[in-house]
């Protein structure tokens, strides 16, 4: 009976090590994404002097607590609205849904959004989840940070803030950044993701 319990239970720790191992990779595999993206001339957001002398983005330590799995419910009958930006473009977005998750021991919710006249034909699968927490003006951009989502396909979805981004106003005065809502700033700090820019 104990070397079936002993066998248990060093399946149970495998099996979370592998899990946590695999939120790792996932965080590295978007650091290195984002920050090809950045050198990219074509994909950069940065001004070109400012490229030239890019070496990376400054980024919280990877913290798997970080990366929580919350309920999803699907808000269907929302009504569209303008959202603020931080020019006078009032891009048009639906609330999608509403998420729901424990983190750091409290209970919270987040509003995932849609929007409703896409760029690319490729992005109408795309939510958007824009938030603020304590970090903001601080550590983090103080006009809050973006992640990026995909419709989910069941009522239960990982919320990464290790992938969490900054708008690109962060970086130059030429966009214009969606401002999330006030119902998305989270009463706490979310040491994860991509930090304030700082030049190098």
């Amino acid at each position: 009976m104990k070397v079936i319990i002993t066998s248990f239970f060093l399946c149970l720790f495998f099996m979370v090590n592998a899990q946590k191992n695999e939120k790792v990779l996932a965080a590295e595999r978007f650091q290195k994404k984002i920050n090809k993206e950045f050198k990219d001339p074509a994909q950069s957001p940065l001004p070109e002097k400012d490229r030239k002398t890019f070496k990376g983005l400054d980024f919280f330590e990877i913290d798997t607590a970080f990366s929580v799995v919350a309920e999803f419910a699907r808000t269907p009958f929302e009504t569209p609205f303008a959202m603020p930006t931080t020019t006078d473009r009032k891009p048009i977005y639906v609330k999608y849904g509403e998420l729901f998750f424990k983190l750091k021991g409290k209970e919270y919710k987040l509003n995932v959004y849609q929007n409703q006249h896409p760029k690319k034909e490729e992005y109408k699968d795309y939510l958007f989840l824009p938030f603020t927490d304590l970090t903001n003006g601080e550590e983090s951009y103080a006009g809050g940070r973006y992640i990026d989502m995909t419709i989910p396909r069941s009522n239960r979805v990982v919320i990464d803030f290790n992938q969490a981004y900054n708008p690109y106003c962060a970086y130059s005065g030429e966009y214009s950044c969606p401002i999330p809502p006030e119902e998305n700033d989270l009463d706490l700090a979310v040491k994860a993701g991509v930090k304030a820019y700082s030049k190098h």
